[in-house]
C-alpha cells in the first residue's frame, strides 16, 4: 500500500485527501465516510452553512465511519460561529482555503487538531508555514471551484522547496494514478482532489452534473471572469480568486459581457444562490476543474480510492522498472564477453 509521510500527519492510510464538494448543497456525509473507510481522507464542507446544520453534519458522519476526516472552511466568507461550532466538534483534521490562517492554527492546535492549509502561491505557503499550519496543499489552476493562476506542475516543488520539511500536498489536474505519482515526483507527500470525486456514487451532487462531467473536455472547464460580481466576496484576510467551472449558457453569457454581470449583479447573486439550495446549481455554474477530461465514469468512493492507489503503485512501478532497464543500458554491452575473454586468456 502506497504510504508517505503525511500519512501518520493526517491518520490516514493512503495520501489522498478528498477536497470538500459544497455550499449550500450537501456534497453527502456519505461521500466523506466512504473515502475515510478505504483508507483516505474525507472532508466536510460548511461554506454558506449555519452552524447547526455543521454539526449535524459531523455528527451523521461520526454515525457513518470512526476514521479521521476534515472539516473545512473558507475565508470566503468566514464565519466566526461556524468556526467555533468546528472546534467544539473536534475533527481529528481542520482544512482552510481562500485566505490566510492567522490566529486560526493556535486555536485548532489547542482544540488536538492538525491544521491542513490551502495556497495558491509560494508567497502564500511561506506565510502559511511561517503561522505554524501542519500540512500545506498547493492548488494550481486547473483546480475547480476558486484558484489560482499557477499551474500545478509548476507551483508544488515551489512550494515543497519552499517550506521544506513540512509536508506538500498537490492539488489541481489529479484524478488518477499517473497524477500521483507526478505530484509524488514534484515532492509532494500526497494529493487533494476534488473534481474526480464529484464523479463518485456516493457525491449528493445533481446526476445531471456528473454527467455533464463524465462528457467534459478539459477545455469546457472555464475561470468565471464575472463571479466577482455573483458570489460572495472573500473576508478580511483572504485571497483574491476566480472560481473554474464547466461552461454553461449563465458562464458563456457572463464571461461575454461582464459588464452587464455588473450591472445585474444583485439579480444575478439571488439567482445563484437560490440555484444552490434547490439543486440546480449545475445549471449556472457548475464548479469543476479541467481534470474533467480524465473522467469517464461515476465510480463508488472506496473503489475510487483503491483505484488511484493502484494506477500509483503501478505508476512508480513502471517508472522504477523504466530507470532498471537504463541504468542496465548504461552498462557496456561486451561486460561479459570481456569476462570471458580474460578467463580465456588465463
Amino acid at each position: 500500500m502506497l504510504r508517505t509521510p503525511v500519512c501518520p500527519v493526517l491518520g490516514v492510510e493512503v495520501p489522498i485527501v478528498q477536497g470538500p464538494l459544497g455550499g449550500p448543497w450537501q456534497q453527502s456525509m456519505r461521500l466523506a465516510a466512504a473515502v475515510s473507510d478505504a483508507g483516505a481522507l474525507g472532508s466536510v464542507p460548511t461554506t454558506l452553512r449555519t452552524p447547526a446544520q455543521v454539526r449535524d453534519d459531523v455528527r451523521r458522519l461520526r454515525d457513518l465511519t470512526d476514521r479521521p476526516f476534515a472539516v473545512n472552511m473558507t475565508r470566503r466568507p468566514f464565519d466566526p460561529e461556524v468556526f467555533d461550532a468546528v472546534l467544539a466538534e473536534a475533527p481529528a483534521v481542520f482544512s482552510f482555503a481562500l485566505g490566510e490562517p492567522g490566529d486560526l492554527v493556535a486555536r485548532v492546535h489547542d482544540a488536538g487538531a492538525v491544521f491542513l492549509q490551502q495556497v495558491t502561491t509560494v508567497e502564500q505557503a511561506v506565510r502559511a508555514a511561517e503561522a505554524g499550519v501542519d500540512v500545506i496543499s498547493s492548488q494550481g489552476t486547473e483546480s475547480g471551484g476558486f484558484s489560482g493562476d499557477v499551474s500545478t506542475m509548476a507551483l508544488v516543488p515551489q512550494v515543497v522547496d519552499a517550506v521544506r520539511p513540512l509536508p506538500v500536498l498537490a492539488s489541481g489536474g489529479i484524478a488518477d494514478g499517473r497524477g500521483i505519482a507526478a505530484a509524488l515526483a514534484l515532492g509532494a507527500q500526497g494529493v487533494n482532489i476534488g473534481t474526480r470525486f464529484l464523479a463518485s456514487a456516493e457525491c449528493g451532487v445533481s446526476d445531471d452534473w456528473k454527467a455533464a462531467l463524465v462528457s467534459a473536455a478539459s477545455q469546457d472547464a472555464v475561470k468565471v471572469a464575472f463571479a466577482e460580481h455573483i458570489l460572495p466576496p472573500p473576508t478580511e484576510g483572504g485571497y483574491r480568486t476566480v472560481p473554474r467551472s464547466l461552461r454553461t449558457p449563465f458562464v458563456e453569457e457572463g464571461n461575454a459581457r461582464p459588464g452587464m454581470a455588473a450591472e445585474q449583479a444583485e439579480t444575478l447573486r439571488t439567482q445563484v444562490m437560490t440555484s444552490m439550495r434547490d439543486g440546480t446549481a449545475h445549471e449556472l455554474i457548475p464548479l469543476t476543474g479541467q481534470s474533467a477530461g480524465l473522467v469517464r465514469d461515476i465510480t463508488p468512493a472506496a473503489e475510487l480510492v483503491h483505484r488511484l492507489i493502484s494506477e500509483a503503485e503501478a505508476t512508480l512501478r513502471a517508472l522504477g522498472d523504466l530507470l532498471s532497464a537504463k541504468n542496465g543500458a548504461d552498462r557496456p554491452i561486451n561486460d561479459s564477453h570481456h569476462s570471458n575473454h580474460a578467463t580465456n586468456a588465463d
